[in-house]
Formats: C-alpha cells, structure tokens, sequence
C-alpha cells in the first residue's frame, strides 16, 4: 500500500500540529513561604520576650534580697551597737544618744523583741561604787529608750560593773572601752513582724 504524496504530508503536518499543541510542562512554582515559618517567628520572639521577662523578675528578686539582707544586717548592728561613756559618768554624751538614736527604729519596727542592757565599767573605784554606776548607765539607756516610745517592759537593765572589762589593761586606751552599756536581744527577732 502505498501512500500518497499528499496524504503522507497531511500526515506529517498533523503530527506537527499535534507535537506544538502539546502544552509544555510548566515550569515548577517556588515553593509558598509556609505559615509555620511566620507563625515560628512570631513563637520565637514570644518566648524570648517571656525568658527577658523571667531574667528582669529574677534579677528584681535578687535585689530585693540583697537589700532586705543588708537592712536586716544594719538593724542587727545598730541594736548591736554599744554606747561608751566618760569617767564616772553615767549621763549620756552626744556620741551615746546617735547610738542610740539608730536602735529606735529598729525597736519601733520590730516589737516582739526584748533587749538587755548591761552596764560596765572600768576597773577603778571599789566593787560596790562600779556596780552601782553600771546601773546607773545601763538605767540612763534604759531611759533614753523609753522617751522615745520604747515601752520599759522590753528593757532589762543588769550591771556588771567592772567584772567583765571589754579590753584588758590599766591604761586610758582600756578604760575607755571599759566603761559602755552592751547590748543583747532577749526575746523576739529583726525582720518577723512588717
């Protein structure tokens, strides 16, 4: 069978026509940026907003720590804090009333607590007379304290006299540190009442 001139390039034509109306692969689309990737920014930049957060408490925390420790270390000395007096003295001198100025506030603030006040002096004069002016210093505190708000029921007041000398000697250097009021808590404790 043979085949025309013609219809063999009628058919040549139609396989021409039917290859370029083929549609040709498109070309393969950029891949769409996935909602994940937004929505992972978005998470990103909120849990590291909340650890900045977390880091800002933390950091207040340990300040706030740090200054009720050194609060609480500065009432415990200055309740700690002795007052010296002159020879033969038990009249409060202008060193002894700021001394005890700072362990007014810490009385008002904190009223659980009990102290006492012990009185001391330096080894010169007889038994008797030392004890007596021990008393009398540790009353003048005692005293000082209750005019300023402090009820008398939360003072003891004890006299050692020169029975228990802070620095040991016969020297004005001795003597000086001899002649105080000492103070200790008895009851209560800084820092558990607001």
């Amino acid at each position: 069978m043979m085949i025309a001139p013609r219809a063999l390039a009628m058919l040549a034509l139609v396989a021409v026509a039917t290859t370029a109306c083929r549609k040709k692969p498109e070309p393969e689309a950029a891949p769409a940026v996935q909602p994940t990737t937004v929505d992972n920014s978005a998470a990103d930049a909120a849990a590291q907003a909340e650890r900045d957060r977390l880091e800002r408490e933390r950091i207040e925390r340990e300040r706030l720590a740090a200054e009720r420790a050194r609060a609480l270390a500065e009432a415990r000395n200055a309740l700690a804090a002795a007052v010296y007096f002159d020879f033969d003295q038990s009249a409060l001198s202008d060193n002894a009333r700021a001394t005890l100025e700072a362990k007014v506030p810490v009385l008002q603030g904190n009223s659980s607590i009990r102290i006492r006040v012990a009185g001391h002096t330096d080894s010169r004069g007889s038994d008797e007379y030392n004890m007596a002016l021990g008393n009398r210093r540790a009353a003048a505190v005692r005293q000082y304290l209750v005019d300023r708000g402090i009820d008398a029921g939360r003072v003891e007041i004890v006299s050692f006299g020169e029975e228990m000398p802070a620095a040991q000697g016969e020297d004005e250097s001795a003597w000086s540190q001899n002649r105080r009021a000492e103070f200790a808590v008895t009851a209560g404790s800084i820092g558990t009442e607001e």
